[in-house]
C-alpha cells in the first residue's frame, strides 16, 4: 500500500464517485439489456430454429461431394469458431472424409476456413470457402463436435444423420450467462488469494470482474462493438472499481486488487492455440491468432494505465 502515491489530492477526492458511478453505468447496462433482450427474441424466434440443411438433387459425384464438403466446411468452421486448435481440425474433418470415403484438404486463413473434397481417385473435385465467423469460445460444443466426428466415422453414420446431429450440437443454448458471469468472478477473486491478496482485495476484485466482464459481454457480444474498444473500457471499469481498496483504505493489498483485477481479459486461449500452431507447422494460423492476442493485451494494458491515470494513481 505504501508503494502507491497520488499527485493531486484535489482530483482523487472525485475518486469515490467514479467508482459509484462505473458501478451505475453497469447496472444501467445490465436493465437496458433486458429490456432491449425481449425486443431482440421476437426478432430471433423466428429464425433461431432455422439451419442450412444440404439436399442432393441427384447421385452423380458432384452432387455428392458438394454435400459433403458443405457439411465439412460448416463443421471446421464452427470448431475454429468455438476455440479447437488447427491439428484438431484437420483430424476430426479427415476422419469424417474417410468415412464417405473422400479426400479433404484444407486451408485456414485469418477470417475464412477453405475445404477442397476429393474422391478417392482424385478425379472430381469440389471446393468451398467458409467464413469464420466470431461466436467466443466454447469448449463444450467442441467436445461434442470431436465426439460426433468419431460417432460418424466408427459407426459408420449416414451424412443426414451427421447434419442433423450437428445442427443439433451447434443449436443448443450456451452455458447460462450469469452463470459464467459468477463463475468467472469467484476466478479471478482467487487468483487475487493465489498472488497473496488479502480477503478484501478478494471482493473487490470479485465485484470489478463481474463489472467489467458483463461490460464485454453486453457491449461485443450483444450489441457488436469492436472487440478491442471493448475490451479497453472493460479493462478501464475493472480497474476503477479494483481501485476501491486504495481509495477508501479497505484492505492491506489494493496493489494486488489493482493488479489482478484484469485478467479475465487475458486471451489464454488464443495464446495457446497459437503456440499450438505454430508447433505443427501451421505458420499462417499461428501468426494470426498471436497477433489477436498481442493486440487484446495490448488494448488490456491500455484500459488499466486509462483507469489509474483516470483516478491519478501512481505506482513508484
Amino acid at each position: 500500500m505504501d508503494n502507491i502515491t497520488t499527485s493531486n489530492d484535489a482530483i482523487f477526492d472525485f475518486a469515490p464517485y467514479i467508482i459509484v458511478l462505473c458501478i451505475i453505468l453497469t447496472v444501467f447496462i445490465a436493465v437496458f439489456d433486458l429490456l432491449w433482450k425481449k425486443k431482440k427474441d421476437k426478432q430471433t424466434s423466428e429464425t433461431s430454429c432455422q439451419n442450412d440443411h444440404y439436399t442432393i438433387d441427384n447421385k452423380d459425384i458432384h452432387s455428392y461431394l458438394k454435400k459433403v464438403c458443405l457439411f465439412l466446411s460448416r463443421y471446421a468452421s464452427k470448431l475454429i469458431q468455438y476455440g479447437a486448435t488447427t491439428i484438431r481440425i484437420e483430424k476430426n474433418i479427415g476422419r469424417i472424409a474417410e468415412r464417405f470415403d473422400t479426400v479433404v484438404e484444407m486451408g485456414v486463413l485469418p477470417q475464412h476456413i477453405m475445404v477442397t473434397l476429393w474422391d478417392k481417385e482424385h478425379l472430381h473435385s469440389y471446393s468451398n470457402n467458409e467464413i469464420i465467423k466470431s461466436q467466443g469460445v466454447d469448449f463444450d460444443k467442441n467436445t461434442m463436435l470431436s465426439k460426433l466426428s468419431w460417432e460418424i466415422h466408427d459407426n459408420r453414420m449416414e451424412l443426414d444423420e451427421a447434419i442433423k446431429r450437428f445442427d443439433d450440437i451447434t443449436a443448443r443454448p450456451r452455458l447460462n450467462d450469469w452463470t459464467v458471469l459468477i463463475l468467472t468472478g469467484l476466478a479471478n477473486g482467487s487468483f487475487c488469494r493465489l498472488f497473496g491478496g488479502d480477503f478484501i482485495s478478494m471482493v473487490i476484485v470479485f465485484v470489478a470482474t463481474i463489472c467489467g466482464f458483463y461490460l464485454k459481454n453486453s457491449l461485443h457480444g450483444k450489441h457488436g462493438w469492436d472487440i478491442r474498444l471493448v475490451t479497453i473500457i472493460s479493462g478501464c471499469i475493472a480497474t476503477i472499481i479494483a481501485s476501491s481498496c486504495y481509495v477508501f483504505g479497505w484492505g492491506k493489498t489494493p496493489d494486488i486488487a489493482l493488479g489482478t483485477g484484469v485478467l479475465y481479459l487475458v486471451p489464454g486461449v488464443l495464446f495457446i492455440n497459437s503456440i499450438n500452431d505454430l508447433i505443427n507447422g501451421h505458420h499462417i494460423c499461428f501468426i494470426s491468432r498471436f497477433i489477436n492476442a498481442t493486440i487484446i493485451t495490448i488494448c488490456l494494458s491500455l484500459g488499466l494505465c486509462l483507469g489509474l491515470i483516470i483516478l491519478n494513481i501512481k505506482f513508484l
